[in-house]
């Protein structure tokens, strides 16, 4: 067993966002140290993590020299502080996320003699992002591969991917799916409700597919509907010319950047992630916990989650016409929105729970310091 105040830091790039890595080193921070571990976090930045991470009671510390890029003085800068901070607190053990914090803190760890594992939320080397790009991230995963204890994926594909291009040695890998807190009945959708809420939770960037969203709901002005764009980024501007030149601006809206996901997918009725680029989405898993309806693309590990034509319906990404089809089966049927929302909270139920997370979690932790 694990004993009473094991201390674990984990190391992230940013705390002035909210994406998916952050969510997971949120939760799983807060959850063990209601179990009665000392969980402290370091990021780069201070912002909507950092906030959270404090409403939670779970200490966070900045890391002044990690930013949004990262250059060779920089990185330099930043190995030196984490380390100094690394030796102050004094960890068992410290559990890195994202790539530029992943690189840099298991090169300080090691060099303080303390086990380290890393995370891949997603690798940067798989499909859907140019070759110039994945041959980088490749070879940067792959000399940071050597420092880790485990190396642990948010899903199955990752694993499969990490295993087909030579990352790293079998053994040094895991694949424990990513998960959610739960939530009360009153934060649970009513998908059989009209006129249907379709909502998206994506940032605005060119790895979501959210013109291919917008086209697909503009052949579908005879049915009743409304979509909801929950996230904020570089392509705002740009997405709101394209819905205005397809004759639905008025039946989208652009929420921006908010800190009510769940009480909005409480209100929703059909939940779709049109996207380029995941690894193991956890707003799918919000849709699911919601009792949503799922519509997806086809990357990374989607069909892990969903069940095609159970749960929701898998199509190919940047395909308008299988998505429309999907959306209009989905639209038209609130009957069928009912059983696919329930089937996807049974999913969820038995599959990705954050007790199942934090058992198999510590399973790893535990692991690793028996062989220290």
């Amino acid at each position: 067993m694990l004993r009473d105040q094991l201390r674990i830091v984990f190391l992230i790039s940013r705390a002035d966002d909210i994406g998916g890595a952050q969510i997971h080193v949120r939760d799983l921070s807060a959850a063990l140290r209601a179990r009665g571990l000392d969980a402290l976090v370091l990021a780069g930045g201070d912002g909507a993590l950092a906030d959270q991470l404090r409403e939670r009671g779970v200490p966070f510390h900045r890391l002044r020299s990690l930013s949004r890029s990262v250059g060779p003085l920089q990185a330099v800068r930043a190995v030196f502080e984490i380390r100094r901070l690394l030796r102050e607190l004094r960890p068992d053990l410290v559990s890195t996320h994202s790539t530029a914090a992943g690189l840099l803190g298991r090169i300080a760890a090691r060099t303080l003699g303390m086990p380290v594992l890393f995370t891949a939320h997603g690798w940067g080397f798989t499909d859907g992002r140019p070759w110039s790009q994945r041959i980088p991230f490749w070879l940067v995963e792959w000399a940071a591969a050597p420092l880790s204890a485990r190396i642990i994926t948010v899903c199955e594909s990752d694993l499969r991917a990490a295993t087909r291009s030579h990352l790293t040695r079998q053994s040094r890998l895991v694949a424990i799916p990513n998960a959610m807190p739960d939530v009360g009945e009153s934060l649970r959708a009513a998908p059989g409700e009209s006129p249907p809420r379709v909502v998206m939770v994506a940032r605005l960037t060119r790895w979501k597919d959210h013109p291919t969203l917008l086209r697909a709901l503009a052949g579908l002005g005879e049915l009743q509907w409304e979509l909801e764009l929950i996230g904020d980024g570089p392509r705002r501007g740009e997405l709101d010319v394209l819905a205005t030149s397809l004759g639905i601006a008025s039946r989208v809206r652009f929420a921006g950047f908010c800190s009510d996901v769940p009480i909005r997918l409480a209100g929703a009725q059909i939940f779709v992630l049109a996207t380029k680029w995941e690894g193991f989405p956890r707003s799918i898993l919000e849709a699911m916990r919601a009792g949503l309806p799922v519509i997806t693309s086809e990357v990374g590990g989607v069909r892990e989650s969903v069940r095609d034509g159970d749960t929701g319906f898998v199509v190919p990404s940047g395909d308008v016409a299988a998505l429309r089809d999907r959306l209009r089966i989905l639209l038209a049927g609130p009957e069928q929105r009912v059983r696919m929302g329930k089937a996807g909270r049974s999913w969820y139920e038995e599959r990705f729970s954050l007790e199942r997370l934090v058992a198999q979690t510590t399973a790893v932790y535990k692991s690793v310091l028996a062989n220290a």
